[in-house]
């Protein structure tokens, strides 16, 4: 076995192990047949239309020719047969669906009328005195295959959320048998055993560490932006993330039990238990079903009652049923969520479910996740300086990064990454040592210096400064030369610079700002007084976060979440309007109804902004699609034939054309603010 096959041998062995997760993709497979199944009927059913509209009478009388041969009717007919049935059978079959579920709606009305057209055309083939619509039905099932294949295509998105959260598990683990550790598939781990995990190392099940201390990065699963020390007897979490050091831990938790399943699950019920904001043109058709039936009835009876022949009659009613089926319907919504679709993600904001994007213009209250969302989500430096005489500010920089840079601890990613900013030449260290707990230190220029906590100089004596620039939100340390206080360095994950115009806009427009974080409550209510949120929760677990979002839901609020870790993945899938910043992860991004590329709160504005405007167009093409009905419809049934005038099929043909091509430019016309 290769290694590829290997690899994607573990990857199955690992899907089994999660079934959830195969009724997730067997889900989106199942979608994306459709729309190739949708795209390949268009294309024979627009093929085949090109020879129905040659042979077809109506259309040879609108070119003034007539083209002819001995069985060209029975052509005609056959080839209108296939369409019929190849071509409408998504409608057919949903129009049964309808029926037994929710009532007529488009697939009703769509059916209806090739239905109708269908049979009354293939009796006039074989005998009856009419005109045939055969020409009519080929370009109605086109144009509404078509649409639906536009339609799907927008909204498929397909979400991998709970693949992706799966995937964040390594496929295998380091066992331990007697005195060695051995590499096994995850799916052998069982409770109570011991597991080995090295440095950088994704921890693969729920446990207790028995040997060893590390930093280990939760962020992706709790929220919490500082790496957390962990030693022995402390619970770790499968799916997080070991620092620089090895443990060992004893198994608590596996497969469906574990933390991360939980989290999974909570996905998915989310995901299943979403509200679908019912199509408006499925409402709109819905009446139209209604208006065909009972105006093709009337016209049927009141041209018989009237003394009529059957023959008479009977087109009256054909006319009446396929006129009330106009291709602009079918079009009006699937143009504009194509149109915002692109238009959106050249603007930054990628839509995944068109549903919640419709909904977007209802949002009067947004939930933030604040690491990555309102801030950078990098431990970076925010102040640093001298208390000594003798030393620059910029010296106690240099002097704590020529220490740190031996180090893979998050606080000396943030002290060099400033000091490389900063372009600093740093001085040669030697002699390394980890002071467990406290911080670390290194011979720099022959002296010993050390970058240690507030805890390390309340154990040695050594007097804390006093700091005007002091905040709740920072983590502190200090820069010692032997016992010598030099300096300190103040830490912080900074708040976005765009994140406090963000909310000020959406107060501006009565939308309330909250704040839900596994960070804890000194860094959460520090970041809240700064940016003037309405209210922040503060150490929320997942489950914790769906249920903020349920509060103000049951509070009547209309809410949308905002986030960009595992963490928020329920809580996004949960909310009204679930929306990943595009530094997060694919968890959140594939969980979310919208994702945000640029990472920029005002792009949520933004999203408000244009959710309005597609809605505004959908209601516009609605208009344009249904007015179209309004006067064809009694037209055909022939309310002016004492004045002579008859609406001829052919007429309501162009009149259905007209209105196709108006709905189509007003989609165009669409407009992303500030575009």
């Amino acid at each position: 076995m290769n290694h590829s096959e290997q690899h994607m041998s573990e990857k199955e062995e690992h899907s089994q192990h999660n079934s959830g997760q195969h009724k997730h993709q067997n889900h989106n497979d199942h979608h994306r047949m459709m729309i190739e199944d949708f795209k390949k009927r268009f294309w024979v059913s627009t093929a085949l239309s090109i020879p129905i509209l040659i042979l077809s009478p109506m259309i040879q009388s609108f070119l003034g020719v007539e083209w002819t041969f001995e069985g060209r009717l029975y052509v005609l007919w056959a080839l209108s047969t296939f369409i019929f049935i190849y071509g409408g059978w998504p409608f057919l079959k949903g129009l049964k669906d309808e029926l037994k579920s929710s009532g007529p709606g488009m697939m009703t009305l769509i059916a209806l009328a090739i239905t109708v057209a269908y049979l009354y055309s293939s009796v006039v083939v074989f005998g009856l005195e009419g005109k045939l619509f055969f020409w009519e039905l080929a370009t109605l099932i086109d144009v509404m295959l078509v649409g639906h294949w536009v339609e799907m295509k927008s909204i498929l998105g397909a979400s991998n959320a709970l693949e992706k959260l799966v995937e964040m598990m390594p496929s295998e683990a380091h066992l331990k048998k007697g005195d060695e550790f051995v590499d096994v598939p995850l799916s052998e781990v069982n409770s109570d055993d011991i597991l080995l995990i090295k440095p950088g190392e994704s921890i693969p099940a729920d446990g207790v560490i028995t040997s060893g201390e590390s930093h280990l990065n939760e962020s992706m699963l709790t929220g919490e932006s500082k790496p957390v020390k962990k030693g022995v007897d402390d619970e770790v979490v499968g799916g997080s993330i070991n620092g620089n050091n090895s443990i060992e831990i004893s198994v608590k938790h596996t497969g469906e039990d574990s933390y991360l399943n939980k989290v999974i699950q909570l996905v998915r019920e989310a995901q299943e238990s979403k509200s679908k904001t019912q199509n408006l043109a499925n409402k709109a058709a819905k009446w139209l079903a209604y208006v065909a039936l009972s105006a093709g009835a009337i016209t049927l009876a009141v041209w018989l009652s009237l003394g009529y022949d059957f023959a008479f009659s009977m087109e009256r009613m054909v006319t009446v049923m396929v006129i009330s089926c106009p291709h602009a319907l079918g079009l009006a919504i699937p143009l504009v969520v194509a149109i915002s679709t692109s238009k959106s993600a050249n603007n930054g904001l990628l839509i995944r479910n068109r549903a919640a994007f419709e909904s977007s213009r209802k949002i009067n209250a947004i939930v933030f996740d604040k690491t990555g969302t309102l801030t950078k989500g990098d431990f970076g430096v925010v102040s640093f300086a001298s208390t000594h005489s003798n030393t620059s500010d910029e010296e106690i920089l240099k002097l704590a990064a020529a220490v740190e840079k031996h180090s893979e601890h998050p606080i000396a990613t943030g002290i060099l990454k400033t000091a490389s900013e900063r372009n600093l030449s740093l001085p040669e260290s030697s002699d390394f040592e980890a002071i467990t707990g406290k911080g670390a230190k290194a011979k720099v220029k022959d002296h010993w210096i050390s970058v240690v906590s507030p805890g390390y100089l309340n154990e040695n004596n050594i007097t804390l400064p006093e700091r005007e620039d002091a905040s709740d939100d920072q983590t502190v340390v200090y820069v010692l030369q032997g016992d010598d206080l030099l300096g300190y360095i103040a830490l912080a994950d900074e708040i976005r610079p765009e994140a406090e115009g963000a909310i000020r806009k959406f107060k501006r427009e009565g939308i309330a700002v909250y704040m839900a974080t596994g960070d804890n409550e000194r860094v959460a209510r520090t970041v809240s007084d700064k940016l003037d949120l309405d209210g922040y929760y503060a150490e929320v677990l997942p489950d914790e976060k769906v249920k903020v979002v349920e509060d103000l839901q049951n509070d009547g609020k209309f809410v949308a979440m905002t986030g960009d870790g595992v963490n928020d993945a329920p809580a996004l899938a949960n909310a009204d309007v679930g929306i990943a910043v595009g530094s997060g992860t694919d968890i959140a991004a594939e969980t979310a109804d919208i994702i945000l590329v640029n990472s920029d709160p005002n792009d949520i504005f933004k999203l408000i902004q244009f959710g309005r405007a597609t809605y505004k167009k959908m209601i516009q093409n609605l208009i344009w699609a249904t007015a179209y009905n309004a006067f064809a419809i009694p037209l055909a049934a022939g309310v002016l034939y004492s004045t002579g005038f008859m609406l001829s099929p052919a007429v309501g043909a162009i009149f259905m054309s007209l209105s196709t091509v108006i709905v189509a430019v007003n989609a165009q016309l669409l407009k992303l603010e500030g575009t």
